[in-house]
Parts: C-alpha cells; sequence; structure tokens
C-alpha cells in the first residue's frame, strides 16, 4: 500500500499508532505464514510477536518495496528457523541406546509423501498450480494471488478449490497403484 512508506517514516520514529496500523493490516498475514509451516498456533502466535517486534525494535530492516512480500519472507525465515531448531533439538535428545526402527520409516514415509505431492503439484495445469503454490507456500491470501494475477478473486478461489479436488484425485490414485 502506498502509505505503508508514510507509516514507516512515523514508525521510525517511534510512533505507535503507525505500529498498531501496520500490525492491524499483517498480523493475520503473518500468522498464516506461520501456522501452515509450524502446524500449531500457540507456536504461529509466538512467531507473530516476534516478528511485529523485531519491527518495532529495529524499524529501518525494512528500507524499501513491497511491504508484505518482505514481512512474508521474514515469516517464513523465522519459521524455517524453528523447525530447523527443533530438528537439531530433537536429534541432540535422541538416546543413542533405542532402536530407530519407527523413526526411519517415519522418514522414509514422509519423504515419499513429499515427492508424490510434488509429483501431483507438478501434473496440475499451470492456472491451477500457480494460485495453489502462492497460497500454500507462498504464504498470500486470495485477494493478493488474484492482484498479483490480475484475475479475479472468484476465479482464484475457483481454481485453487478445482486443483486441490485433483491433487486430492492425484494423490489418491498413487496411493492405490
Amino acid at each position: 500500500m502506498d502509505d505503508n512508506l508514510g507509516l514507516f517514516a512515523r514508525l521510525r520514529e517511534r510512533d505507535i499508532n503507525a505500529f498498531e496500523v501496520l500490525y492491524d493490516r499483517y498480523h493475520r498475514l503473518v500468522f498464516g505464514i506461520a501456522h501452515r509451516m509450524l502446524g500449531e498456533p500457540a507456536a504461529a502466535e509466538d512467531l507473530v510477536q516476534s516478528v511485529f517486534l523485531k519491527l518495532w525494535s529495529t524499524p529501518d530492516v525494512f528500507r524499501a518495496g513491497n511491504f508484505g512480500a518482505w514481512i512474508s519472507r521474514v515469516t517464513r525465515n523465522q519459521a524455517l528457523d524453528i523447525l530447523r531448531s527443533k530438528a537439531m533439538r530433537a536429534i541432540d535428545e535422541m538416546p543413542a541406546d533405542i532402536p530407530s526402527e519407527g523413526t526411519v520409516d517415519e522418514v522414509v514415509f514422509a519423504r515419499i509423501d513429499g515427492a508424490r505431492v510434488r509429483d501431483a503439484l507438478r501434473a496440475l495445469p499451470d492456472d491451477q498450480r500457480i494460485p495453489i503454490e502462492l497460497g500454500f507456500f507462498g504464504g498470500i491470501t486470495h485477494e493478493q494471488i488474484a492482484e498479483q494475477l490480475n484475475v479475479p478473486l472468484g476465479t482464484i478461489k475457483t481454481r485453487i478449490r478445482s486443483g486441490l479436488r485433483r491433487l486430492r484425485e492425484g494423490m489418491q490414485a498413487q496411493v492405490l497403484r
């Protein structure tokens, strides 16, 4: 939004009202990305606080450009840091004397499932695949997808719904093989 630059000028001067406006505009986006990536509402809420605390304490980290894209990237990077940290902690906490047969199976199946999802996504037509990737992996809203692709909002919702249906059908067909 064009007035984001004015809000940032005020934020750099520690204007709490400017911060509140930015929070009101973007906290749902940040929460949505965090929740999709972390899978836990409490962890997503913590991440929202962390992202906006960073913005308040160091407002100069955002210089110019698309604020929505910037805050999405910051959120994604912090969520990845959390996921990596959890993975490292899990490795550090695993005792050496227990059998890991279940763990190996889970990792293998997770990788197979990930490959199946990627294959099923690639099989979708671009007009369905791109909005799904933008929404689920890019962390942007349907409205933002419609604006970015210059397509009506209703059409985007229909394409996503149809694409998800085809994706589910493709995944079920792969499981039945």
